[in-house]
């Protein structure tokens, strides 16, 4: 049957807003209501009838509430198929009640996981019943339509009040695909919570807030964006945002996650890599000497500083065509600036906790790991030159470090006063990154006597730290581990450099 004129509903939900026009409308209809719980009071308070499921499957509610719906009059009512002789002889047998329409949503386990909540409130948060009725009910979408979230609750509205009281083969079908996405959805946050030590390999991720991009990579490219957006910016201004400006937004806000309680910060990137970066007294000086550090590359990129945008910076910005914005904040006057572009996207950034794993496609599969969480700090240095860096060095090779492992290996790093110089970044070759880093330091007039440099792997040959000495840099910092490590502290002690180890490589592919 296509079309089928709705006769019976089981409604037993957990969240009842939106709830009293469904029943309402039903009522109206002439569909007879079955119910339990709370949800069963719910209508009766409506002043509406309602059939309580006891008296369908003649047993209460047991188990605290564990066990209400699981009955074979329950399931036999959603689950016979309405063209099949055999079954419509069963339904007759045993006086089950046909039921066209299950509206069920499930227990908040998510929610109930995020709060911090005890194990044993989590554990009783795992929905048994609603699970069942949904997938009961969405597998039959031959003849029963399911409403599995308090989301659809509008859409299925609609449907009903349109139809009156009749739903098509394509709109049961339509809810079957939602209610197979909560199912999914629910079973794969269990399996998460419960697999959190890891003790399966197995990777399950399930994201249900997506949105189509105008585009990928390129034009000629589909793209969607899969991830709750809204909680992590509050977007004030500007078009929507493109893949492209995701991921360099992305890049951003874990560079910038390294400087979060810095003095003020300020960077500028491009294509995930950043042309700029300056920690400074004031954002706004921070900014002018990020933009100092390449205004070229600067043009079209994304902005981000870690402490509130005020209008003296604001002003400085607005000379400059940039994509995005981001801050923890901006007063009022610095907004009315910066809204000055009708479509620079303008975000604030707010306090959410990053995944800690990472996943990418690979071959015919994906590439899972954890985060790089380690940001190298002092006491994570080993001098290893007889010549020692000086406490300032010191604070510019932990700032070329954390801007080092944020940049595409191989990578060089070049700074100093807390000022990115230059980076040579996504190089085949450690020299090609430090050449690329010394010529573009230069040709923006930066003076290298005393930079210090940064790089994301050892030093398997001392022929970087000799290019570095002749070009005034005297400070560096790596992580050591090559079998020849001895050779680049050779050159620096018998030429008067400084160098520290720091034990950890920071690769980005």
């Amino acid at each position: 049957m296509t079309a089928k004129k709705a006769s019976a509903a089981l409604i037993s939900v957990f969240h009842k807003d939106g709830l009293e026009p469904i029943v309402k409308k039903l009522d109206e209809l002439g569909v007879t209501l079955y119910s339990t719980g709370g949800t069963e009071k719910f209508i009766r308070d409506l002043g509406i009838d309602v059939v309580p499921v006891e008296d369908v499957t003649s047993y209460p509610s047991i188990l605290g509430g564990r066990v209400k719906t699981l009955h074979p009059k329950v399931f036999g009512g959603i689950l016979n198929r309405q063209d099949n002789e055999s079954d419509v002889a069963q339904m007759a047998e045993f006086e089950i009640p046909q039921l066209d329409i299950v509206i069920v949503d499930l227990y908040p386990f998510e929610k109930t996981v995020a709060s911090g909540a005890s194990e044993q409130d989590i554990i009783e948060k795992i929905d048994i019943g609603g699970i069942s009725l949904i997938r009961a009910a969405a597998k039959n979408f031959k003849d029963v339509l399911c409403v599995s979230s308090m989301e659809d609750y509008e859409d299925f509205l609609n449907v009903i009040t349109e139809g009156n009281g009749t739903t098509s083969l394509e709109d049961r079908k339509r809810f079957a695909t939602k209610a197979f996405n909560v199912s999914s959805h629910y079973d794969s946050a269990i399996f998460n919570y419960f697999n959190q030590e890891k003790e399966e390999t197995v990777l399950k991720i399930s994201e249900t807030k997506g949105q189509v991009l105008r585009y990928g990579e390129n034009p000629h490219q589909k793209g969607y964006f899969f991830g709750d957006f809204d909680a992590m910016f509050s977007k004030l201004h500007g078009k929507e945002l493109s893949y492209n400006n995701l991921l360099d937004v992305d890049a951003a806000v874990n560079l910038m996650g390294e400087f979060k309680n810095d003095d003020p910060t300020f960077a500028i990137l491009k294509h995930n890599n950043a042309c700029g970066l300056a920690t400074r007294s004031t954002i706004k000086q921070a900014y002018v000497d990020a933009l100092a550090g390449d205004p070229v590359s600067a043009f079209g990129g994304i902005l981000i500083s870690n402490v509130e945008i005020d209008k003296p910076t604001a002003e400085e910005i607005h000379n400059l065509f940039c994509e995005v914005v981001i801050a923890p904040s901006y007063s009022d006057e610095a907004l009315e600036i910066l809204k000055g572009k009708k479509n620079r996207i303008i975000l604030i950034q707010n306090e959410i906790e990053l995944p800690e794993t990472l996943v990418r496609t690979c071959l015919n599969g994906v590439l899972v790991q954890d985060k790089d969480s380690k940001t190298d700090a002092k006491e994570d240095l080993t001098p290893v030159t007889e010549k020692q860096a000086t406490p300032e060095e010191i604070e510019d090779l932990i700032f070329a470090s954390k801007l080092c492992k944020h940049t595409k290996s191989n990578t060089i790093v070049l700074a100093k006063n807390k000022q990115l110089c230059a980076s040579g970044t996504g190089q085949t070759s450690r020299v090609d990154a430090l050449n690329q880093a010394i010529h573009k330091a230069k040709s923006f007039e930066f003076d290298l006597d005393g930079a210090v440099m940064a790089s994301d792997a050892f030093f398997p040959f001392p022929d970087c730290v000799e290019i570095a000495d002749k070009a005034g840099i005297k400070s560096v910092i790596q992580p050591g581990g090559s079998i020849k490590d001895q050779l680049s502290i050779d050159y620096c002690n018998e030429n008067g450099m400084a160098m520290v180890m720091t034990g950890t490589r920071h690769f980005k592919h």
